[in-house]
This record gives structure tokens, C-alpha cells and sequence, in this order.
């Protein structure tokens, strides 16, 4: 397979992690080079037109902030990744002030540095070079003389370029599209990208505040960006009596957007959106109603028929429309058997259409319950599987009230694909799905031998006590009919919410490969652990005194110093003769465990590692010996939810 045309700068002097990296690069048909201090890094950028910078903050002669800083100081406007060993909220606002467009901290699991590289190409494919068109309304977007134009990437203000960064680009373009919207912070993040890789809130703050210093730069006197405290940010509406370019007072050219407020929720817009699509199916219905009474019904037709009218269920009870739902309920039912309707049903799945039809004229009812306290500070993320998109995007709007982060999965293959990628606080799943026969009792039996503290909601119109006894013995937390409201989905989700996790237990790993150190940190962190990773086992002591772990996890075969002698040096010391010790071998005969367990090991993992059984050896191990253990301030039990 052919390089991809698109070209990254790796600066970074670990020459394990370099290598490493360059590895993943090339399995990913990356075109790349390396630098290993940030002088060359400086000079490569200036010479080579690069796609992307992927940097680490710690690079000699020239650090990795400073590095970025000075690079946007000179008008560099490619996508800048930053690698950093602390995310202290204070380095975090300091990288982004030197503009850094993301960063991902160390350790991290590959597939994760990837996914972010994707993410920062795909949002600035919009500053590939090209024809800038100021006057062509289809490609722009403006706010009296400011233009953004959407083919070139280019901002500019009275036609004199102003330089952004892709993520700056990217915040200006969501305020010019949703004019009438005010933007939280969290809600920017989810924007822009997404629970499984976003930084913290505080990134936002910064971005705001440069679009807003780059834009004066730039020549605008008005404030674009509105502050709506308590709330989050919005466009301000363009001022009727602004001036003009100073460079051009005489302009009369037309402006191609008024930005006016508009009285409607987002709710009451989501409706707008979805309206022709209910009627759409409605209108399917309606076909196999025709076809019922002239005694033509296709198989083909009732199978389609009888999805949408499961989609009806879930979409219309959220929509303030519950006689609809409970209509689509039972026109669902007569088809659901695939067989041939008698007289009497077909009169009245006939009379369950018309139904529909007159529910779907009238004024939906407004739910005006108040969201659970409390939860919003948390802000947790929320997998949401389900194929109906009207009920999904409904959700999505109103999650903000409630503290929660939605993402969506339209059926079981996607939602494997976001699992892979991060783990959510908790899960909303449909059993059944129109485009496949893949069943979601399927998903909820793996996530129970992989995930079994995940907390899964299933959210069905399907009600046979075959089903609930199948999610029971299954493990889910709750079992949702539809159709149901938001308030209910919401609170239904707020009862199974899981407790906030903490860093109380601390897991040093020591391995001379970075590829294992990171693979598994990535498999223990999302369980609370604190995670210090350690490559050169001669530091073994002084990392050990300065981290406190609960437990170490050692790699038996290393240069210079084995797992073996570290097991042994800390068996022979008072203070950490009852520290629990996991070796990780890819030796299993009974000489090697042997010789492992003389020297002190408690328990061992077998290489290649897979992710249940280490999780499950490391919290059974912390668990069982954390009274042997210093006392520290919270019990592990509580904050690992063991």
C-alpha cells in the first residue's frame, strides 16, 4: 500500500518512544520525519511544508512549548499536537497559549495518539490551499466585513488575511453556523472533539481569548464573541451601526448573513428537522395500510413498515407526542409476527395510521420537569445505541441541562467501534436495530464478560418477560420501555450513574519496552489507577521511594537489572516487604515460576497480556493486601467500586 500524501513532524529525544511512534506511523502509511531536539524540529518546519507537528514538550535545546510559541509567532497555522508528561490544569493552559491545537498526556495508548492525529487532519483539510472567493454566499460565512471562507480555510477581515489555528478556525466557524446559540464550554469540547479526546474546559477559555486578541489584530473593533456568564459563549448580533473597513469607508456591499435571534428551543428545532422524516414514515404506514385493504401486502413492505414503526415508539413519546407512541406500539405489534393480519386487524392497524396522522397535526406536549441536581458538575459521558436518529438527536440537545456528554451509535458494529476507542460512564441500549439482525442482547453479553462495571440501561420497545429476564440474567441496571420522555431517559440514567473515580491507588509498572509500558497503563488507568511507568529499571529506587505504588508490575526479563533481582531488593526492605509484586512473563514453565515466586513475586501474568485478567490481578491484589498498605485518606473500595 501507497504512503499517504500527508506528511507529520515527530520531534522527540526518546529514542525508544521516537522509535516507537515511527513504527505506528509507518503501519499507518504515514509519511514522516523525526527530529530529536526542538533546533531541528524549528529549522524541518521552516523548510518543509508539513501536514502536522506531533511534539513532545521535554525535547532538548529548544523545549516543545517554546517550540510551538515561536512557530505561531511566525504565522504558522499547521496543527500542532503536543506530548506532555504533566496535565496539570496550569501546563495545560500554558500549552495552549503557546498554540497548541491539542495534547495528549504520557502514557497513552497508541490507537488513542492516532485517533487524535485524525482528528487534527480532518479539521484542517479546510486550510488546504485554495481559491479564495469572498462573494460566493454558498462557501462563506460572515459577520459584516469578517469572511470565512469554507473552500479556502481562510479568515479574513475587509480582504486582509487573518491567521488562525485549525482549532481557532474550527470555534469561529461553530459560532458563525449556530448564530442563535449559546455554546458551553462543554458542549465546545464536544464540538470540537468529542469525550474520548478532549481536554479540559479551561483549553476553551484560552481559545476564545486568542480568537478574540487575533481578531482585534486583525482590524475589528467589535466584539464578535459574546460572553454569556454562567452559560458559555455566543455570536453577538452585527451591529447596525458598525463602521465599515477603515480602509474602505465608502463599502455598500451587501452582507450575506443577518444574524437575527430566533424565539425556538433547540428542541423545538430538532422537531422542525425530524418533522418530514416522521411523516415519511407515517407515510409508510400509510402504503402498507393500502396495501393491507386491497390484499397485497408484500413481505418486503411489512418488514420495512413494521421498523418504522418501531422508530415511531421511541421518537414520538420523546417528542410530546405519548398517544402517538402508544399508536405506533400497536401497529408494530400486529406486524411483528411476519404473518398474514385478519380482517379485524387489518381494520384496525387501518384506524392506528389515521391515528398517527392526527396526533402528528397536533401541538406536542411540553415537558417542563427540572434536571436531576448536582449531576452537571461531573459532566459524564454517555453512550447512547440506538438506530432512531429523531429520539438520538433529541437527546443529544437536551443532555447539556443534565451534566451529560451524549455520544451516539446507530447500531452494534459502531458501537463496538466507540468502545474501542473509550469507555463511557454509562451506556443506553436498544435491542432491536432496522438495518441489521445482530440483536443488542448480543452487545450486552459481551460488555458483561468484558466491562461488568460498565452500568447499561436497556431502552427497548420490546416487553416479553423472555426479554427482561434475558437483560436481567445479562446484568443491565435497568430496564427502559419505550416510549418514555427525556425526563425519564435522563433520570433513568442519573440512578445508575457510577461514583466519581480517584487516583488513590498507585501502580508502578517497569519494563524496558515503551510499547508494554504504555499498553498497559492504557489498560489501568480507566479504573482510577495512577499510573508511573518506569524503562530504565537502574531508577528502579529512587521512582519507588518518590511514587509510593501499592503495587509494582515488572517485566522478569530486562537488561542490566532483572525483574527478579528488583523483586528481590524489595523484599529485602522493611518498609516494602508486603508491597504486592505481578511479574509479566512470557515464560510459564514451572523452573521460571519458581525462581519468580522464591524471589518474592506474589502473582504473575503471562505475555501476550489481556486486558480482564490484568485489571482483574491488580485490583484483587490492591484490594486484599491495602491493609498491609500505608493508611491513606479514602478506602480503595470505594473509589475503584470494587
Amino acid at each position: 500500500m501507497k504512503k499517504s500524501p500527508i506528511k507529520i513532524l515527530l520531534v522527540e529525544d526518546d529514542g525508544g518512544l521516537s522509535a516507537t511512534l515511527a513504527n505506528v506511523l509507518e503501519a499507518n502509511h504515514y509519511g514522516f520525519d523525526r527530529a530529536n531536539d526542538g533546533q531541528v524540529g524549528l529549522e524541518l518546519a521552516a523548510a518543509i511544508e508539513y501536514d502536522l507537528i506531533v511534539l513532545d514538550v521535554q525535547v532538548p535545546k529548544l523545549d516543545g512549548i517554546s517550540l510551538c510559541r515561536q512557530l505561531r509567532s511566525q504565522g504558522y497555522c499547521k496543527p500542532i499536537l503536543l506530548m506532555t508528561a504533566k496535565d496539570s490544569d496550569a501546563e495545560v493552559v500554558a500549552l495552549f497559549d503557546a498554540g497548541a491545537d491539542d495534547y495528549i498526556s504520557k502514557p497513552f495508548a497508541t490507537e488513542v495518539l492516532l485517533a487524535r492525529i485524525r482528528t487534527l487532519l480532518r479539521r484542517s483539510k479546510a486550510l488546504s490551499p485554495g481559491g479564495f472567493t469572498p462573494n460566493s454566499a454558498a462557501n462563506t460565512l460572515t459577520w459584516g466585513e469578517l469572511c470565512l471562507d469554507l473552500e479556502s480555510g481562510r479568515v479574513t477581515f475587509c480582504e486582509e488575511i487573518i491567521s488562525l489555528t485549525p482549532t481557532e478556525y474550527n470555534l469561529l466557524e461553530l459560532l458563525l453556523r449556530n448564530p442563535d446559540r449559546i455554546f458551553s464550554r462543554h458542549a465546545i469540547l464536544d464540538r470540537l472533539w468529542g469525550f474520548d479526546d478532549a481536554p479540559t474546559d479551561r483549553a476553551i477559555i484560552t481559545h476564545i481569548k486568542d480568537v478574540r486578541k487575533k481578531l482585534k489584530a486583525g482590524g475589528l473593533t467589535e466584539e464578535i464573541i459574546e460572553t454569556v456568564y454562567g452559560m458559555g459563549y455566543r455570536l453577538k448580533p452585527y451591529p447596525q451601526s458598525a463602521s465599515s473597513c477603515s480602509n474602505n469607508p465608502g463599502s455598500d456591499r451587501t452582507h450575506k448573513h443577518q444574524f437575527r435571534g430566533v424565539d425556538k428551543s433547540e428542541s423545538d428545532k430538532v422537531l422542525e428537522r425530524f418533522r418530514g422524516s416522521f411523516n415519511q414514515q407515517v407515510a409508510v404506514l400509510e402504503q402498507a395500510k393500502t396495501d393491507l385493504l386491497a390484499g397485497k401486502l408484500e413481505t418486503e413492505l411489512q418488514q420495512v413498515a413494521k421498523h418504522e414503526a418501531h422508530k415511531l415508539v421511541g421518537s414520538l413519546g420523546s417528542f410530546g407526542y405519548p398517544e402517538g407512541s402508544k399508536f405506533a406500539r400497536y401497529a408494530e405489534n400486529l406486524l411483528i409476527n411476519d404473518r398474514s393480519l385478519t380482517a379485524e386487524e387489518i381494520t384496525r392497524f387501518s384506524e392506528l395510521v389515521t391515528g398517527l396522522q392526527q396526533e402528528l397535526a397536533k401541538t406536542p406536549i411540553r415537558a417542563t420537569a427540572a434536571p436531576v441536581s448536582n449531576i452537571s458538575i461531573f459532566n459524564y459521558r454517555v453512550l447512547v445505541v440506538d438506530d432512531d436518529a429523531a429520539l438520538t438527536e433529541r437527546l443529544k440537545v437536551e443532555s447539556e441541562t443534565w451534566g451529560f456528554r451524549i455520544k451516539i451509535a446507530p447500531n452494534i458494529t459502531a458501537a463496538r467501534s466507540r468502545l474501542a476507542l473509550s469507555m463511557p460512564d454509562v451506556m443506553l441500549l436498544d435491542l432491536s436495530f432496522a438495518e441489521t439482525e445482530e440483536d443488542g442482547l448480543t452487545l450486552l453479553r459481551e460488555l458483561t464478560e468484558r466491562s461488568p462495571n460498565l452500568p447499561i440501561i436497556v431502552f427497548t420497545g420490546r416487553d416479553s418477560l423472555p426479554d427482561r429476564l434475558a437483560v436481567s440474567r445479562l446484568g443491565a441496571k435497568q430496564f427502559l420501555h419505550k416510549p418514555a420522555t427525556t425526563e425519564q431517559i435522563f433520570r433513568a440514567i442519573s440512578r445508575v450513574l457510577p461514583t466519581p473515580k480517584t487516583s488513590e491507588a498507585k501502580v508502578l509498572i517497569v519494563d524496558d519496552d515503551p510499547v508494554i509500558l504504555v499498553t498497559l497503563s492504557a489498560l489501568l488507568t480507566p479504573w482510577g489507577i495512577e499510573v508511573t511507568t518506569l524503562k530504565e529499571p537502574q531508577q528502579f529506587w529512587d521512582v519507588l521511594i518518590s511514587t509510593e505504588p501499592d503495587l509494582i508490575v515488572l517485566d522478569l526479563e530486562m537488561p542490566i537489572v532483572s525483574g527478579l533481582e528488583l523483586c528481590q531488593v524489595v523484599r529485602q526492605d522493611i518498609q516494602w516487604e508486603n508491597l504486592p509484586i505481578l511479574v509479566v512473563t512470557a515464560h510459564t514453565e514451572p523452573e521460571s515460576l519458581q525462581q519468580a515466586f522464591a524471589a518474592g513475586a506474589d502473582d504473575f501474568i503471562t505475555k501476550p497480556v489481556l486486558g480482564p485478567e490484568l485489571v482483574t490481578r491488580v485490583l484483587s491484589r490492591i484490594r486484599r493486601s491495602r491493609p498491609l498498605l500505608k493508611p491513606r485518606n479514602i478506602g480503595l473500595t470505594h473509589s475503584l467500586n470494587i
